[in-house]
């Protein structure tokens, strides 16, 4: 016996936010298909990502915050995806939802004409939000149902039939984008925003047939494998996609275009309300757009994606991904060899906030620490920085593994793991219990195992192994920073400076660091350079960071290589802010993996 199914309607709130649900759902299980086949308008696969990253905080604002009606509840889907948005299709359907919002007034319940109403509002929005719109987008798809919900409403439809018909005009409108996109063609697939919005029609539609969830089937889609290495290099030459939401009272909508399309950026999108705005633009100097914003509001939620950085990774046929935080130092070049993806870190000076190694140089940071009484001051990414990179590296690989700072000098790690335990058991965790160098040299020594073809399992044995192998060591010039940051204790202070001796550092077993020695200032490179010699045997490989100090980093990777009978002289690395705010300018840091290996 089959069980009755009752037809559904999206015209009261609570139906339509079980629609939704029913429609994120469906978005949130072809995340993978999506990302795959992002090929406009950079190849960088996180279409997919984005979208459920969007939806998903609209998802978890309908089910925090009670709402009465069918136009209480798309308020607060709007705000949730103004707040939530990611990327560029998440920015335009976040004004989508804005503008459809304001379409429905007060009304409680939805009917087909006000339903069409709201859509083509949304439209309109949708298109006004993004300074360069192009066709054979999600654009075109959102204007294809809002003119086809108009028609069917003129025509008297009821509700339920004028968005079946609707959405088989946008599944047209979906066919077409390859005809309308020269990088979708080359590549064999339709557009992957456009796709997305089509996805989430499907699943309230869905909802409507049947009043509940039709689970998605697994499958294989045709065209997918391979698209974003056949689209070339798309339309978009910058590096960072570049967000952030600014707050305010009555924001000039207009002249924050005006403003921003300044920058010479790309994919310029400006999605919400006059009090808050969420941007989204492609740039290769991210802090230009921050400053830009400031003129206007408060500029929070900062984030900035590396597109080239993802688009290699998502070209990389290894089974396992690496990633790492930006307390990580190591060589740019082995990072875009191998594909490794960086969640930054956070460093305030002052009132503002800015991303480690992203949006402000290593030399800037330092030179305002020079000049700066205030120290820096740095904090942990968020979980969903963590999430976000995890879910569009797992799309293009079974396996990921994050290889962390010290659990015991940050939060940053357990961060990653709240971002991990949404991932189905695919992302794998390794505590480096060290940082900066050190933590380069596991991240690298992760990422040849992972080229290799090795697993998840094998990467970590390989890391396991070569615990209390990798060794950090780092001479500071002054202690006044890592005694600030409470990384080193007060007392060493005075005796350092009394005695005029450049302290050594030597990171312990449990993650922390200690006190291991000091060295006068003269010839200090080379001093240091012997230290570490007669602590490292067997060493076969060194990699030498500074924090501002490039000329004494040189003679100091010079000595080791004479020292440790090294083949080539030691790769040289800026230290960035996670760990140059607490260490200060001047300081010289050496990873190495000693005894064999």
């Amino acid at each position: 016996m089959h069980a009755t199914v009752i037809p559904a309607s999206i015209a009261g709130g609570a139906s339509l936010r079980r629609a939704l649900a029913a429609g994120i759902r469906r978005v949130t299980e072809r995340r993978e298909h999506l990302d795959r086949i992002n090929v406009f308008p950079v190849p960088d696969g996180d279409t997919g990502s984005n979208l459920a990253f969007t939806l998903g905080a609209v998802q978890r604002g309908l089910q925090r915050r009670r709402a009465r009606g069918a136009a209480g509840l798309l308020r607060l889907a709007a705000e949730a995806a103004v707040d939530g948005a990611r990327g560029n299709s998440g920015a335009i359907l976040a004004q989508f939802l804005c503008g459809a919002s304001a379409g429905v007034g007060d009304a409680s319940r939805l009917t087909a004409p006000l339903l069409a109403r709201a859509v083509a509002l949304g439209a309109e929005q949708a298109r006004g939000a993004v300074a360069e719109p192009r066709e054979g987008t999600i654009l075109s798809v959102i204007a294809a149902f809002a003119q086809a919900l108009r028609e069917q409403a003129a025509e008297g439809r009821d509700l339920r039939t004028a968005f079946a018909q609707a959405l088989e005009a946008a599944r047209a409108a979906l066919s077409r984008t390859p005809q309308q996109l020269p990088a979708l063609r080359r590549a064999g697939v339709v557009d992957a925003g456009a796709q997305g919005f089509v996805e989430l029609l499907e699943g309230i539609a869905d909802f409507l047939r049947e009043g509940r969830r039709v689970r998605v089937a697994d499958a294989a889609y045709a065209g997918e494998a391979g698209a974003i290495a056949r689209a070339g290099d798309g339309d978009d030459r910058h590096r960072y996609c570049v967000e952030c939401v600014v707050s305010g009272e009555a924001l000039p909508r207009e002249a924050i275009m005006r403003t921003l399309r300044a920058l010479d950026g790309g994919s310029l999108v400006l999605a919400g309300t006059p009090a808050r705005l969420r941007v989204h633009m492609h740039l290769d100097a991210p802090q230009r757009l921050y400053d830009a914003l400031a003129a206007f509001g408060a500029v929070s939620a900062q984030k900035a994606d590396d597109m080239h950085a993802q688009q290699h990774a998502a070209g990389t046929a290894t089974r396992v991904a690496i990633v790492v935080d930006s307390a990580a130092d190591l060589p740019d070049a082995e990072i875009e060899r191998h594909g490794i993806g960086v969640v930054p870190v956070r460093v305030g000076l002052g009132a503002r906030d800015y991303l480690d190694k992203v949006a402000m140089s290593n030399a800037e940071l330092y030179r305002r620490m020079r000049e700066s009484p205030e120290p820096p001051r740095t904090s942990q990414p968020p979980p969903g920085d963590f999430r976000r990179l995890f879910e569009v590296l797992l799309s293009h690989h079974r396996e990921l593994v994050y290889v962390g700072i010290s659990r015991a000098l940050s939060g940053t790690f357990q961060a990653a793991e709240s971002a991990a335990r949404a991932c189905g058991g695919r992302v794998h965790l390794f505590d480096s219990a060290t940082a900066s160098c050190g933590q380069g040299l596991y991240a690298l020594l992760a990422a040849e195992q992972a080229a290799r073809g090795a697993d998840a399992a094998a990467v970590l044995a390989a890391l396991e192994a070569a615990r209390g192998r990798v060794r950090t060591y780092a001479l500071v010039r002054e202690l006044d920073h890592a005694v600030r940051g409470g990384r080193i204790p007060a007392w060493s202070l005075p005796l350092t400076r009394w005695l005029k001796l450049a302290p050594l550092l030597q990171a312990r077993g449990d993650g922390r660091l200690r006190f291991a020695g000091a060295t006068f200032g003269a010839c200090a490179p080379e001093r240091f350079a012997a230290w570490v010699a007669k602590r490292a045997r067997g060493v076969s490989r060194a990699l030498v960071g500074h924090c501002d100090n490039r000329a004494e980093a040189e003679r100091l990777a010079a000595a080791l290589q004479r020292l440790l009978a090294l083949a080539e002289t030691p790769a040289i690395v800026e230290v960035g802010a996670a760990i140059g705010a607490h260490a200060g300018p001047g300081t010289l840091v050496v990873g190495v993996v000693a005894g064999g290996g």
